[in-house]
């Protein structure tokens, strides 16, 4: 198949719906046809990707004490019923079985989440003060009936994610987990060049049974907020309805202290491809990319072997990295365009003039530049251009996101701000307990902002009123039109 990817993707990223859409398709990353809506089949060039997302939190999980499990993905409702706000929360989201054959059985839930699976057994494995910390996670499926618009890998029926399940003697023992959760997710993103800021949710958006809910927001090229890894603070409102409980050391029975962590690997893969790709495609990080270095022998046919043999010299010395060799009929051009499509990071061109010269023609996908490098100096190139490369997108990304920031001190101004440039805007707002609710309700009527928190990292000092009620502001919010 021949790409032009100069006309699929001239709109750049000023439609982003368009453009996602596009490069979801054309770069092989999705398959949409599946005939059940809201369900994708993820393709080989993505599921590489997926992979290496997936490894990166679960080294970082395990080194942080975690052991990987897996639980079944159905659950019964004797589960859900136990801790009535979860169950409030969840319940119009849940698939239900309710058939097996041509029987009737009693239903059974497709997992929204797993904390209901976890601590029924939890109970059973915690006994005494020796048995905790337990820190579990799992790598699963997890499927919501979705209602709203679905958006691959961003809002779906079915999505890729890790769950972790924590249990503690001490509720300071939770606290500090949740602060490591938070860290893990900052590793990562530093890994991925992922901007993002880490929020306490208000009382009404918080996770259904957690006392605290702290998650991780990111923007798109559109303005939109995407959330990311949220973690929660369950205090005691699982640990009582499902009996964990403990014997600690005085002999004396206590109820233990829960968190839980989820990374969203669907949606980070989004992010990884909203924020980073351009008109050209795809841009990968070097460490996730399935292929991170693409040869190209630019071939005549009086020349061809010499080309050829410097090409598999080449190879052989970069045989520490995920290195191919396109040697198609197509035109350099079109292997051009359809490795930048596919994100490739760096590309090596070879042609039987840098033959004569012991040289390779490097080009970095980020900026496009190209360098001529001496074989001697190729190993050495590559390494600098690894972290020139993840360098380069954390400061484009970390640009954007920073220029997306507005202050607001009325509803009129975040309503047009959201209805230009959109993005975070902070306002000085009443509350963020239940009371406060009612003002970000009208706040969303009037302009389809949602608060989506306070910042975690630092405290911001409200200046003035609210801009809902004209009470005297007791917060810094940050609001916006999320997915």
């Amino acid at each position: 198949m021949v790409y032009n990817m100069k006309s699929i993707f001239a709109c750049e990223k000023k439609n982003f719906s368009n453009w996602y859409n596009e490069i979801l398709k054309t770069a092989d990353l999705i398959d949409l046809r599946y005939n059940v809506k809201g369900f994708i089949v993820y393709r080989p060039w993505s599921m590489h990707i997926i992979k290496k997302i997936y490894q990166l939190w679960e080294q970082e999980l395990e080194k942080n004490g975690h052991k990987p499990v897996l639980f079944p993905v159905v659950i019964p409702p004797e589960n859900f019923e136990k801790e009535r706000e979860h169950v409030k929360g969840f319940k119009p989201e849940v698939f239900w079985i309710t058939e097996a054959g041509d029987n009737k059985i009693e239903r059974l839930a497709l997992r929204p989440t797993s904390e209901t699976a976890f601590y029924q057994l939890y109970s059973i494995w915690v006994r005494s003060y020796a048995d905790m910390p337990l820190k579990c996670y799992q790598s699963c499926a997890v499927y919501r009936y979705e209602t709203k618009a679905t958006k691959p890998l961003m809002r779906g029926r079915e999505f890729l994610w890790i769950e972790a399940h924590d249990v503690f003697e001490t509720e300071q023992e939770a606290i500090n987990q949740v602060r490591q959760d938070m860290k893990i997710t900052e590793k990562i993103f530093g890994q991925l060049s992922i901007p993002f800021i880490f929020f306490q949710r208000p009382a009404w958006d918080k996770f259904a049974g957690a006392v605290n809910t702290y998650a991780s927001d990111t923007l798109m090229p559109d303005g939109r907020i995407l959330q990311l890894p949220s973690t929660h603070y369950l205090g005691q409102n699982f640990s009582k309805p499902f009996d964990v409980k403990f014997i600690d050391k005085d002999g004396e029975e206590k109820y233990a202290y829960q968190t839980c962590y989820g990374p969203p690997i669907s949606r980070t893969f989004a992010a990884l491809i909203s924020i980073h790709g351009d008109s050209k495609g795809l841009i990968l990080p070097f460490d996730i990319a399935p292929t991170q270095i693409i040869i190209i022998p630019i071939i005549f046919d009086e020349s061809k072997d010499i080309v050829m043999k410097a090409v598999e010299k080449i190879k052989n010395m970069l045989n520490n990295y995920r290195v191919e060799i396109d040697d198609s009929e197509k035109r350099s051009g079109e292997k051009f365009y359809y490795w930048e499509m596919k994100g490739v990071p760096i590309r090596i061109e070879i042609g039987p003039k840098d033959v004569k010269k012991n040289q390779v023609v490097i080009v970095s996908r980020v900026d496009g530049k190209k360098k001529t490098v001496k074989h001697n100096n190729l190993i050495k190139e590559i390494k600098y251009m690894e972290k020139e490369i993840l360098k380069k997108l954390k400061e484009n990304a970390d640009n954007y996101f920073n220029s997306m920031i507005t202050d607001a001190n009325n509803v009129d101004k975040v309503k047009k701000v959201l209805e230009g440039k959109g993005g975070f805007i902070r306002v000085n707002f009443c509350s963020i307990e239940k009371h406060g609710e009612k003002c970000a309700e009208t706040l969303k009527e009037k302009t389809g902002a949602e608060v989506r928190g306070i910042r975690f990292d630092k405290k911001e000092k409200p200046n003035g009123k609210c801009i809902v009620c004209g009470k005297k502001a007791s917060y810094v919010v940050w609001v916006g039109r999320a997915y």
